[in-house]
Parts: C-alpha cells; structure tokens; sequence
C-alpha cells in the first residue's frame, strides 16, 4: 500500500512563495507523482505532474510559469514550488499517483493513491 503525506500548506497573501512537499512510502515510484487541488464547490483539478524516472513536467495552464513541480528519487519526496500566488490559488493541494503507468495524466481518474491534502489560502 501506497502512502503519501504531505505538508507545506499554509496562510499566504497574493504575491507570495509557498513549497508543498510529499513523502511517498510503501512502493517504488517509477511511473508519475501529481499534484492536484479542489477549491470549495468545485472539482478537483489537475495542477502539475512529473515523470519519476525522467523528468518530463506537465503542468495546468492557469499555473503555467509559476509553479514548479521537482522530485528527489532518492528520497521518495515530489515538491510543488509556488511562486507569485493568486487569490484563486486559494484550495487544498494534493500529492497523487497511479498504481501502473499511465498516459492520461492530466485526469484525477488515473490516480490510485493520494495525500490527505494541505490547505493553500490566499488571504487577499
């Protein structure tokens, strides 16, 4: 069993940097970590992603330039740098990943696993 705990959340004003980090445990990580977020009433959507074994990166358009998604294969850790924060940022983060390799990672649908999330607000 797969089991990732995150941290880094915080209380933020507009402009501000945050880092979220995610601990992986239980299982060696060889295909994506993610990172998604849900705002209240909304749906859970994708915000970046990356390759554990290379380091292809995706990332969501509304977060393009801002975020930057990284990992450590020795450590088992996958971080979310947060730069230049907006209001609309404001939502619980989540570390995810699949149970076999996937192609659409884009979609919440393919994950298997995910953190218990940490709170991101933009008090703005």
């Amino acid at each position: 069993q797969v089991q990732l705990v995150e941290s880094g959340g915080g209380l933020v004003q507009a402009g501000d940097s945050l880092r979220l980090s995610c601990a992986a445990s239980g299982r060696t990580f060889r295909w994506y970590l993610a990172w998604f977020r849900q705002a209240p009433g909304k749906e859970r959507e994708f915000v970046a992603a990356i390759r554990w074994s290379i380091d292809n990166t995706y990332y969501a358009d509304s977060v393009k330039g801002r975020f930057t998604i990284s990992r450590d294969n020795a450590k088992n850790m996958v971080y979310l740098q947060m730069n230049s924060l907006k209001p609309e940022d404001t939502a619980v983060y989540y570390c995810a990943a699949p149970s076999r390799d996937i192609v659409l990672v884009t979609t919440r649908f393919a994950y298997d696993y995910w953190g218990q999330g940490t709170q991101v607000t933009d008090s703005s």
